[in-house]
């Protein structure tokens, strides 16, 4: 294992172009999702992902840092990497696409983590329809809403890498059954109609406020449609995903225990002790936090009240959104509250990442495709990634 490279954890070939995150699989590699549980571990398989890339020729760079179980802001509370001095955070992949390293990358929203990223690093990242991409050998935390999406420099590289690993798969049961996917970045834009949400720019700050509208007017430069909205259901959404991701995560990472594989306590008398050991050690402070809240709305006398309703608010968000996508091509919003994020501690985790994830968690919610470009969000139907890709790359395009 490679501790000396501050984007890898196992770095696999100079010639690589495609970086993983270290929830996705490869053979014979460690994979650990940023956590100390997992450390050790090496499957005997790789992400169908992995695998659709390798067999086009593409070659992986290596294994990159990923905050635990992706639960946190852009990737900070990795086990695995080394302490930094900078204040200013940012995402492993995205560092390397930033600097011209890799042409693409791989990795897995389940909380909004590489769409924040991202936006950080001013790089693209797609997360695609939900059940559009497999699934299959990524370490799965919130398995109603996590998706793996693509990294790219622009609109162009997410969709050969997307035209790659999309379709069908049948060893994913959340796989949909077309067997591949057409994308488009050159889509005719003018006449289009995209929604700028009033609620969500004030909850950010005036320089992602400035990027959002100028991106919006660029948008009406090229032709598109661009108004401004009010929305009553983003911090509804935000609130119902909260409830699901940690109740589906509790009960996901449960299987660790120090038993079959990673990290095993070297202190305990009986099994129980085994358990209650290796994930006092091996978890980190915002994961537990996320384990309590989700036995939490899981336990007897709150899971009608909590999880139940958060099912059913689901569905409730999902017809909103529907309905507004028939007015619109579109829905442009910020991906952050702000341009930068600053090193904080792990203990203001938990509240720091739930009022951040108000932005990206309604397509984590229904399964909608998010497209960060020029450090903005567009979102879209389902299977309207073409119209955000055609969108966002006649923004690349002014200028060139």
């Amino acid at each position: 294992m490679v501790k000396n490279m501050k984007e890898y954890i196992v770095k696999l070939s100079d010639k690589g172009t495609v970086a993983v995150d270290d929830t996705i699989l490869v053979k014979d590699v460690q994979a650990t999702a940023g956590s100390h549980i997992l450390e050790g571990f090496k499957p005997l398989f790789s992400a169908e992902a992995v695998t659709r890339l390798e067999n086009k020729g593409y070659e992986i760079a290596g294994k990159t840092q990923v905050g635990e179980f992706g639960l946190d802001l852009v990737g900070e509370f990795s086990y695995y990497a080394e302490k930094s001095e900078e204040e200013t955070l940012s995402g492993a992949v995205t560092s390397l696409i930033a600097k011209g390293e890799v042409k693409a990358g791989l990795g897995v929203d389940m909380n909004g983590s590489p769409r924040r990223a991202a936006a950080l690093s001013n790089v693209d990242f797609l997360k695609p329809t939900y059940g559009t991409v497999s699934r299959y050998g990524i370490i799965s935390c919130a398995s109603s809403g996590e998706q793996l999406g693509v990294y790219a420099a622009n609109v162009d590289g997410v969709k050969e890498i997307m035209t790659v690993i999309a379709g069908h798969d049948e060893k994913d049961g959340t796989s949909l059954k077309d067997a591949s996917y057409e994308y488009s970045t050159e889509e005719a834009v003018a006449g289009k109609k995209v929604a700028i949400v009033k609620e969500l720019l004030e909850k950010a700050d005036e320089e992602t406020v400035k990027r959002v509208n100028a991106y919006a007017q660029t948008l009406r430069e090229n032709g598109v449609v661009v108004e401004e909205i009010s929305c009553d259901f983003f911090d509804i959404a935000n609130t119902t995903w909260q409830i699901l991701m940690t109740a589906e995560t509790c009960n996901n990472v449960s299987r660790y225990d120090g038993v079959k594989y990673g990290h095993r306590a070297k202190e305990y008398k009986n099994i129980d002790e085994l358990y209650v050991n290796t994930r006092t050690e091996g978890f980190n402070f915002l994961t537990k936090a996320v384990i309590l809240y989700g036995s939490d709305v899981l336990s007897k006398n709150r899971y009608d009240d909590c999880y139940g309703k958060s099912l059913k608010v689901r569905r409730v968000v999902a017809d909103k959104v529907e309905a507004l996508l028939k007015e619109y091509d579109a829905i442009l919003t910020p991906v952050c509250s702000k341009t930068e994020y600053k090193s904080y501690d792990i203990s203001e985790a938990f509240e720091t990442v739930f009022k951040e994830s108000v932005f990206t968690a309604v397509a984590n919610l229904i399964g909608i495709p998010a497209l960060v470009s020029g450090g903005v969000q567009l979102m879209g139907k389902h299977f309207g990634e073409s119209t955000l890709l055609s969108l966002a790359g006649s923004v690349e395009r002014v200028g060139e």
